[in-house]
């Protein structure tokens, strides 16, 4: 196995496969000899030509910062002594560059999914329990965990989403709750849904219902509970009526263009856009080309990368909505008053992750190249199909609960530091190295980290493949599902009473 990898032939750096000491001689293309000027750390970046003070360093092909001094070959590129390249919002023109054509079409593959009576799909057939207001959250957590224990097969269990907010919200801020959980009301996973109120919220159930829209009342179930006298036993009562509806569902084959997938990182390293990120986006361009759905998001996480996605718009009016995505959490910023442009986390800097736009350029590969052919507002639904961009942050949990609420059935979530979290859908960890996945058996479901070493991408794509249509079909489950960890997180965005 090689000391480093380089990504692109424009590449001004290679990244280091395993720890490199001062002195240490690295023998780059052609034999040419290069000496590491310094301990360059897993991971990071060692340049390979000269670069002088305010010139762009190249990553993945493109810039990935500007030099703050002059650098020597060899040098260890960091945070030390490389700067972001961006800043202000920006004007855009639409340059097509669109080979969707090029991504080969799949034999029609199917997963065993259970088809709901109004058309969709699910992967799951869970009772959610969605309250609209934080107050409620432990009698909810109470009922869930007594529904859970009445459940049978095929009912896969009985779920609670706490949250803090729904009381004491004005304006859009109500709105991003309101509009959030009722998509999650919507999901297809849920066979069915217990709405919990307490009777004094902003977000009361009158209003709630409003957003949630057209319902099935075997389906979807509401309950105040200051209007009940006992409200665990009205409570468990609907629960039990839900279960009965639930284990009326059977698991029955679908075509995998009715999938859809949530596409997000998170704690990236060096390795990320080597190995788990550009894998996941060989995923998203299976399933796209077989007339599925991949959801891209973290849009801050875009950053520097966005023309990439611009220039795949399906036409002219996507590619606007594209730049009013961008420029839109651009402004959130300016409004807040906030410089996010120098601030990947501290432990993806750990990882080898210099600036926002080498972050980005690695984030946008999990879209594959398959053509943007929407734009999805936060805590709504998509409605089309292929590759989708949406409206959320960085933030884990803040941006897999959008995906969740946006209609996947399941998150590929890449990872080069690991986290045992999970989403309301089944969240698979994608270890970006061999090392985290080993050290965290119990959190990552699929190991990226191989190709590093035995294994090819067209390999490791049929095989992750084959493990998702498992996912899907009820063959296998997430550590998230096995260990419990379902959370939700709402976006905020404005003041509280």
């Amino acid at each position: 196995m090689s000391d480093w990898v380089r990504l692109s032939s424009r590449d001004q750096v290679v990244i280091a496969l395993r720890p490199i000491a001062a002195g240490e001689q690295l023998e780059l293309e052609n034999g040419r000899i290069l000496v590491a000027r310094e301990d360059i750390p897993k991971g990071h970046k060692v340049l390979t030509e000269a670069v002088a003070e305010g010139a762009d360093v190249f990553k993945f092909g493109y810039s990935i910062g500007k030099a703050k001094s002059d650098i020597e070959p060899g040098a260890w590129v960091h945070t030390h002594n490389l700067r972001t390249g961006l800043g202000a919002i920006l004007d855009y023109s639409y340059e097509p560059a669109l080979d969707e054509k090029q991504i080969p079409a799949e034999p029609e593959a199917t997963f065993q999914g259970y088809v709901r009576p109004n058309g969709e799909v699910g992967i799951r057939n869970e009772i959610w329990i969605i309250n609209t207001v934080g107050c409620i959250n432990k009698t909810c957590e109470i009922l869930a965990k007594r529904g859970d224990a009445r459940a049978e097969a095929p009912v896969d269990g009985v779920f609670h989403f706490a949250h803090p907010f729904g009381c004491s919200q004005l304006g859009d801020d109500l709105k991003y709750t309101q509009r959030l959980l009722a998509s999650l009301v919507n999901h297809p996973n849920a066979a069915g849904v217990l709405v919990v109120g307490l009777g004094c919220e902003n977000n009361g159930i009158g209003l709630f219902k409003e957003a949630i829209g057209d319902y099935d009342p075997r389906r979807v179930k509401f309950m105040s509970a200051q209007e009940e006298e006992d409200e665990l036993e009205q409570g468990l009562a609907l629960i039990d009526e839900l279960l009965a509806y639930a284990g009326t569902f059977e698991r029955e084959p679908v075509p995998v263009s009715r999938l859809k997938l949530g596409l997000k990182c998170g704690g990236s390293d060096g390795f990320s856009g080597i190995t788990a990120n550009p894998l996941v986006g060989t995923i998203a361009d299976r399933l796209t080309a077989a007339g599925g759905t991949a959801i891209l998001t973290e849009v801050p996480e875009m950053f520097g990368a966005e023309t990439i996605l611009m220039n795949r718009a399906a036409d002219e009016a996507v590619f606007h909505d594209i730049v009013t995505l961008v420029n839109d959490f651009k402004q959130y910023f300016v409004r807040h008053g906030q410089e996010i442009y120098e601030n990947p986390s501290p432990g993806n800097k750990a990882g080898g992750i210099s600036t926002l736009e080498e972050k980005s350029l690695g984030c946008t590969q999990k879209g594959g190249r398959a053509i943007v052919r929407g734009v999805v507002p936060y805590g709504q639904r998509t409605r089309g199909n292929g590759l989708q961009l949406l409206e959320a942050p960085g933030n884990d949990l803040v941006s897999v609960t959008a995906l969740a609420a946006s209609g996947a059935h399941a998150v590929l979530f890449t990872t080069g530091r690991g986290t045992p979290f999970g989403g309301p859908v089944p969240t698979v960890k994608i270890a970006t190295n061999s090392d985290l996945a080993r050290h965290k058996k119990n959190w990552i479901d699929y190991n990226a980290g191989r190709l590093l070493e035995d294994k090819a991408m067209p390999e490791m794509t049929d095989e992750l493949w084959a493990q998702l249509l498992d996912l899907a079909s009820g063959r296998y489950k997430t550590h998230n599902e096995r260990n419990g960890f379902r959370e939700i997180a709402i976006f905020k965005d404005g003041v509280i009473l």
